[in-house]
């Protein structure tokens, strides 16, 4: 087809209704903030079926405003409504997934994460027209928040159950007392996790970003671990220590400028039998059309390109960067030995051994 030939006019409504409903689908996920941030949902779940009014004396919020905000629940099926007794209540499914954040499919914190976006246009702008480069700290802080809320509750559902289990040998070394390193750690929701299933183990947080590291600190004191986690302000090529039973690199390694340089100083910092664990989104086989695509490469457009192109190296992998660039890096940095240990809908858990 050429520019200039008329648009087909079924194909052409059919894009206008993909808009209006992506459209109404970013209005609405900033009512999602709203209704965490304000407890609304946690209200809701914890109240049953009310009136807009019990739900507003309960929360604390004006009531005309959780009038509208439930209607624009019910029309996303947020929330149900029962037009005859005029009450609204959550069902066990949204409940799990908006209002109870321990909940391993807690999902608000993606939404959160999504919010960021609409704050770092103007950054984004000024990065596409420069050289690229975006660093983390540069970000909303709701990035930082959302990005811990979304993969706390993979964490809490997954680390310890599945992933680790799915590493030979590694389980029955924690449980006897092993070193552990998270690369890239953020506020230290895996680390603690790990650290309370295995308390013969020692671990040892480090990334960048120093904010993170006070939260992570924080987290860890909250959780009474912080004798056996410590959390430094390193980055993936240049954290003490070596002897390490396990290093965890949790949805970070393409972030990083030179992540062949990160996986060699991971490498040396293992012990001679030690286990790299990294988890990567998954990818298609093709460039599609695909919910997971979308989401993946588009947060790569805001967050991971420039979060790798604002260091030295430059390669720039990106969140799709798929299994085989990954097994690429690993072979680069020295490992003899990659593999995908297990995966979830979203991501791969790959490890490789020295």
């Amino acid at each position: 087809m050429t520019a200039t030939a008329p648009p087909d006019a079924d194909r052409l409504q059919a894009f206008v209704d993909r808009f209006a409903a992506d459209q109404a689908a970013t209005m609405h996920a900033a009512t999602i903030v709203v209704g965490d941030r304000l407890g609304l949902y946690r209200a809701l779940g914890e109240l049953g079926p009310c009136i807009p009014s019990q739900l507003a004396a309960v929360s604390g919020c004006h009531p005309r405003l959780v009038q509208e905000w439930l209607g624009a629940q019910v029309a996303s099926a947020y929330c149900e409504y029962d037009s005859a007794s005029g009450h609204y209540w959550l069902t066990p499914e949204q409940r799990a997934c908006l209002a109870d954040p321990a909940n391993p499919i807690h999902l608000v914190g993606g939404a959160i994460a999504a919010s960021s976006t609409h704050h770092d246009v103007d950054l984004v702008v000024r990065a596409f027209a420069g050289d690229g480069g975006i660093g983390w700290d540069e970000h909303h802080s709701d990035l930082h928040v959302g990005t811990q809320r979304f993969f706390a509750p993979v964490y809490r559902g997954n680390l310890v159950q599945r992933w680790i289990p799915a590493l030979d040998g590694v389980h029955d070394r924690l449980t006897a007392g092993g070193k552990v390193a998270d690369v890239g750690c953020g506020h230290g929701a895996a680390l603690i996790l790990l650290a309370e299933a295995y308390p013969a183990s020692t671990f040892a947080g480090f990334d960048y970003h120093p904010a993170s590291i006070d939260a992570a600190r924080k987290a860890a004191a909250e959780a009474g671990v912080s004798d056996r986690v410590t959390f430094e302000v390193a980055g993936a090529d240049d954290f003490a220590g070596d002897g390490y039973d396990l290093i965890c690199v949790f949805n970070a390694l393409h972030e990083w400028g030179d992540p062949v340089r990160g996986a060699r100083h991971i490498r040396e910092a293992l012990a001679s039998d030690g286990t790299w664990m990294f988890t990567e989104p998954r990818t298609d086989d093709e460039l599609i059309e695909s919910v997971r695509a979308r989401t993946f490469y588009s947060v790569s457009t805001f967050v991971c390109t420039p979060s790798a192109l604002s260091q030295e190296g430059k390669l720039a992998l990106g969140a799709q960067a798929g299994e085989a660039a990954l097994a690429r890096v690993a072979e680069a940095a020295g490992y003899t030995r990659f593999w995908r240990a297990t995966e979830t809908p979203a991501f791969m858990v790959l490890a490789a051994r020295p």
